[in-house]
């Protein structure tokens, strides 16, 4: 697997932003739903990364710089057609690894509540995540659960 930092334009990773974004509209009320679309990720504080087996796509993450050493974690997203094969722990260790490069000293991030995001939830925490308070604009929302790195 080969990750790449992305520029946002190739139609397979379009579809995968857009079935990202469709999934969590599906599963949690629309005021929860934390997920940037397309062009709220094309900032220069958010570094995007696809990650690719061969030609194929398999998936994505992205952090986006807080300030002060601390980085959120968006938009993890694994292929249907990759899922249960590792992908999603190489993105998030590929994307722990980029943000102790830059000197970072914490990965925050939020996520959901609903049964949907367990694999997401375990996944955070079998890699050291631990919950914690809501950080920058985050408020305490039923839907939301938040966790912590530290690096």
């Amino acid at each position: 697997m080969r990750f790449e930092l992305d520029d946002l334009t190739r139609p397979e990773v379009i579809r995968i932003l857009e079935e990202h974004l469709e999934d969590m509209y599906a599963v949690t009320p629309a005021e929860s739903v934390h997920a940037l679309d397309l062009e709220a990720l094309k900032v220069p504080e958010i570094a995007f990364w696809s990650a690719w087996e061969g030609s194929e796509l398999v998936g994505c993450g992205a952090l986006k710089s807080l300030g002060e050493g601390d980085y959120e974690l968006k938009s993890m997203r694994t292929t249907a057609a990759a899922r249960g094969r590792g992908i999603a722990t190489a993105m998030l260790r590929h994307l722990i690894e980029q943000a102790r490069s830059q000197g970072g000293r914490r990965v925050l991030l939020e996520t959901g509540t609903e049964a949907f995001y367990e694999p997401a939830r375990r996944l955070y925490a079998g890699n050291g995540f631990t919950e914690r308070p809501p950080f920058g604009s985050y408020v305490l929302d039923p839907n939301s659960v938040f966790f912590e790195l530290s690096l």
